[in-house]
């Protein structure tokens, strides 16, 4: 019986490491937030002693292990255990999850299915506005349980707005949420959509703030159109807000960083399997005169820290706040034969100066941080003076 099944498992081992790879198919995919949507075919070899290895693994913990675990839960956790290994990024999508990610429109920014509310007897943040048939509840949260920790960040630290913050992001992308101190982390999938329109107000000094929630398709136009409407205002500078922007279209941020740039290298990605590319800045004088500042935090992301380092490093923006997130990768979606798919990094950005932004992140100018007694129009007065005082 236990040849029987070990013949069993190399067949089924032999054919998991098959569809791996040869079940990655040259499928044309809807566009993605961050994801590049052109699928290569590819094979790759296996050598004999790491399948080898891995049945003889595979039956022990069969055997052993103190629940009974059926073959295909296995084989799903050692999927997982494989890409999810790679990065911080990289995952392994089930037919459901995949299928709910092509949903999503790109450029689109979400948050998860409730709300956190401050429960001032408690001193702690609290679930709130969670339905029925939510996801969320579904993984066992309920309205009225406290919320200690989201991505490692303890929120009785917190004020409103950034525990807020850290509920946003792209669509489709996850957190991770801890109920205490002592209990397991779950992961959470940003699934509500919420409205990602630029915002724009000029404050008494004659600075434009521009707020921009994430990179889209008509960002660049957008930003063009709202210095034109407020250039008879006797602009003195233009200030983008670029704090807790997760990313979104890196063809976004190019054409955004081009509005400014009249020559020069915006970004390039290298690749081992795509290549190198190199994103030039064309010619264009339109707003080659108007002072220009960027405010960020640590949770500007990808396609925001690619417009950022691309006009620090050309001179043409004096960055105030502080460090940035440091996620400069680029993935791809590679769909299975079984629905599933896989979500992974193939390329990294690269700077102007040729700088690494992955797991490095961008260094503001100047550092100038929220402090959590400050209003945030007191806050953007004095970013907006510094702007105005750089020369």
């Amino acid at each position: 019986m236990a040849l029987q099944r070990w013949k069993m498992v190399v067949t089924l081992t032999t054919l998991f490491m098959c569809v791996s790879h040869s079940a990655l198919g040259a499928v044309k995919t809807p566009p993605v937030l961050d994801f590049d949507d052109e699928i290569e075919q590819n094979y790759a070899e296996v050598p004999v002693e790491s399948i080898q290895q891995f049945v003889q693994i595979y039956s022990i913990v069969k055997d052993n292990y103190v629940d009974e675990k059926n073959d295909d839960a296995l084989f799903q956790q050692a999927i997982k255990g494989l890409v999810g290994g790679l990065d911080r990024y990289s995952r392994y999508l089930s037919p459901e999850d995949y299928k709910l990610l092509l949903q999503y429109t790109e450029g689109d920014m979400a948050s998860v299915d409730f709300e956190l509310i401050y429960d001032p007897q408690l001193h702690q943040w609290v679930i709130q506005g969670l339905k029925n048939n939510a996801d969320s509840t579904k993984q066992g949260l309920r309205n009225g349980v406290a919320v200690f920790k989201i991505d490692d960040q303890e929120l009785k630290k917190l004020n409103h707005d950034q525990v807020h913050s850290l509920l946003n992001g792209a669509i489709g992308s996850t957190l991770s949420l801890q109920l205490a101190q002592n209990s397991a982390p779950l992961t959470l999938v940003r699934n509500k959509k919420i409205e990602t329109d630029i915002q724009a107000n000029v404050l008494h000094n004659q600075v434009l703030v521009i707020k921009i929630k994430v990179f889209q398709q008509d960002t660049a136009n957008e930003i063009k159109r709202l210095i034109e409407e407020h250039s008879s205002s006797r602009l003195k500078a233009v200030l983008l807000d670029l704090r807790n922007n997760p990313g979104g279209l890196l063809s976004a941020a190019v054409e955004s960083a081009d509005l400014f740039l009249n020559q020069g290298l915006i970004v390039s990605t290298k690749s081992r399997s795509e290549g190198d590319q190199q994103f030039q800045a064309l010619p264009s004088f339109e707003f080659q005169n108007l002072k220009l500042g960027i405010l960020m935090n640590s949770r500007s992301a990808s396609a925001a820290e690619v417009f950022t380092a691309a006009l620090k490093e050309h001179g043409r923006a004096w960055v105030v706040g502080e460090k940035s997130y440091g996620k400069g990768v680029v993935q791809k979606l590679f769909p299975l034969s079984n629905g599933a798919a896989l979500q992974m990094t193939v390329s990294h950005y690269y700077t102007p100066k040729g700088n690494m932004i992955e797991g490095i992140g961008i260094q503001p100018n100047q550092q100038y941080l929220l402090q959590h007694d400050m209003k945030e129009e007191n806050y953007l007065e004095h970013v907006a003076d510094i702007i105005l005082n750089h020369k």
